[in-house]
């Protein structure tokens, strides 16, 4: 189906389901006419997107930011640098860190 059977099945404008496309929320599906097709698949994946939307209190551009994180080592590196920064992320403990905390707190116990 075209884009405008497939945006009133959905609920949405015919522009928001560009918008999505835009951001890279759609599954890539083209005909031979390069104009998007819209089956089954197409419509459910849109409608899932709206649903995790919806249950997490998220625009479609943090969604797609999201993906991006997921996608992208480099940004989800540069991403996990500044929750650490900012103090929203902990960094990870090291090993040796552990055992020498683990050692003062039996040295600590000894009468």
């Amino acid at each position: 189906m075209r884009i405008s059977e497939a945006a009133r099945r959905l609920g949405m404008s015919p522009r928001m389901l560009r918008y999505r496309e835009a951001l890279g929320l759609l599954p890539p599906v083209r005909s031979t006419g390069a104009h998007r097709r819209f089956g089954p698949e197409e419509l459910s994946a849109v409608a899932h997107g709206v649903e995790l939307e919806k249950r997490f209190d998220v625009s479609p551009g943090e969604l797609a930011f999201a993906l991006r994180v997921l996608s992208e080592p480099a940004v989800a590196q540069a991403v996990r640098e500044f929750g650490l920064r900012i103090g929203r992320l902990q960094a990870p403990r090291r090993a040796l860190d552990f055992e020498k905390e683990k050692a003062l707190r039996l040295l600590q116990r000894r009468p």
